[in-house]
């Protein structure tokens, strides 16, 4: 057996743990926020949105689809979108116009107020995650970053911001699905396992 290849194994490994429980330990409390904040804007009548490059355009299609299938519960679809996947779209915006507005002018189109916007940037800085994250502010709909340790400029236009402990992409794109999941399982526990922890939360009917 390779010890160099080997070691490469166990040092990502280890590098993954501390980082994870890093992560948990202290952003715990803002992913049950921002689960809950998921679920009020998918109760009354609003949709998530996910946006991101590369790795991070898998994840957000990977999360739209926890949530328009299902996670662990048995329950309805809910409406969960990716902006990543209409290659027409996205074609068609870079082309007409630029790159960095492939998503911004698709949450234009399909963004609500109350709706939620997920910006998944390891950097924090890809053009066209900001970009998309600072309409959905005008709009007034609720901004959630998720970068790697710095924030980047995700820290000015995220609502709630999680940021991961690490510089490695490898490791901070690793939290972030494992964040997701989180995200997915909570939002299922507010809307049909715990709903009277979510009432508060909701908009009162006049």
């Amino acid at each position: 057996m390779s010890e160099a290849a080997l070691k490469k194994v166990m040092d990502h490994a280890a590098a993954g743990l501390t980082a994870r429980k890093a992560f948990f330990d202290a952003k715990a409390g803002l992913v049950v926020e921002i689960a809950r904040a998921i679920a009020v804007c998918l109760a009354s009548g609003g949709k998530v949105m996910f946006c991101g490059n590369g790795g991070s355009a898998a994840d957000s299609q990977h999360l739209a689809a926890e949530f328009t299938n299902r996670f662990r519960l048995e329950r309805p679809p809910l409406p969960g979108l990716a902006l990543t996947t209409d290659t027409s779209a996205l074609t068609a915006i870079g082309n007409d116009y630029s790159f960095d507005e492939v998503f911004s002018k698709q949450l234009q189109a399909l963004g609500r107020p109350g709706d939620i916007l997920v910006g998944l940037s390891t950097s924090g800085t890809s053009a066209n995650v900001i970009r998309a994250m600072r309409e959905a502010r005008r709009a007034s709909i609720v901004t959630v970053g998720l970068s790697g340790q710095s924030g980047g400029e995700m820290t000015a236009v995220s609502d709630f911001l999680v940021t991961v402990p690490s510089t490695d992409t490898a490791v901070i794109q690793e939290i972030h699905i494992a964040a997701g999941h989180m995200l997915c399982h909570l939002v299922d526990h507010f809307l049909f396992e715990a709903v009277s922890e979510l009432t508060p939360f909701l908009p009162q009917q006049s």
